[in-house]
Parts: structure tokens; sequence; C-alpha cells
């Protein structure tokens, strides 16, 4: 059986390829490649029969996507300033907050911010300042700011 001429897989690789700009989803540039790859081999001759040219097509774009997935999760994109953007409650660990009511129990209450907070610590006096170690749900885990932890 004959296979499709290379342009054929040039072309419908170039159109994947535009619509991974109007579908962002970084994926479908990686089939887009191994289409080109198998352009590339039909070209060549490599990949004569349309059964040549549909396997190189699944290794070629399965091997770009692998690549693509390493490619991806090696480069920093969860690091840095921008980190913590959209996890409000990991940006409040470290924060300095202000006992509101002395700690009963190991719980209490902290004002942070402009907000009062349901806290956990244990020997903490009104108006002492703490430090945020840890949130959990709506509930805040502190320690005495003096840099000693509190007893838990």
């Amino acid at each position: 059986m004959q296979g499709l001429a290379w342009w054929n897989w040039a072309v419908v690789s170039a159109l994947v390829a535009v619509a991974e700009l109007h579908l962002p989803g970084s994926y479908l540039i990686w089939v887009a490649l191994g289409g080109m790859l198998t352009a590339v081999a039909a070209a060549a001759g490599q990949a004569a029969s349309l059964e040549m040219q549909i396997s190189v097509f699944a290794v070629a774009a399965g091997l770009s996507c692998v690549a693509g997935w390493f490619v991806y999760h090696a480069r920093p994109w969860h690091k840095g300033e921008d980190a913590l953007l959209n996890r409000r409650a990991q940006q409040m660990v470290g924060a300095r907050a202000t006992v509101c009511d002395g700690f009963v129990n190991g719980e209490g209450k902290v004002r942070l911010g402009d907000s009062e907070w349901l806290a956990e610590g244990a020997g903490l006096s009104a108006g002492s300042t703490v430090v945020v170690t840890e949130v959990r749900g709506a509930r805040l885990v502190v320690r005495a700011a003096d840099g000693q932890p509190s007893p838990q």
C-alpha cells in the first residue's frame, strides 16, 4: 500500500503546531514534532508504506512527548518569587502575628495582617508575638517569636 506524500505529513504537522498557539497545553507541539520527523522519513524514502509511516509517527510522537515531559519538568517553573502566588496558606508560613487571646489547652487566636485566625501553640499569652510555622486547613500552627519553639 502506497503511503502519504511527505508534504502531507509536513502540512498536518504545521497545522498541529499552529493549533498549539490557540490551544495552549504544551503537548501538541511534541505531536507536531513527531509528524515532522515522519515527513523527513517519508521524504528520505525510509517510510514508503502507510503502515511504516504510521509506525514511524507513533514512535516519533511518543518519544518526543516523553522528551517534552523531561523538558518541562527539568525547568524550574515552580520555583522563584512567584512559587506561592496562588497558595495563600503557604505564604503565611514564616509570617509574624500577634496573639489576640491567651492560648488555652494549646488553642487560641492570632492577628495576622487584618484578620484573626484560629491557632495552635502552647504557653502563649495575649499580646505576644508569634511566628507561623505551619498551616493546617484554616488553623495556623505558631511558636513564640523569640526563636524558642513552643512546646506541643
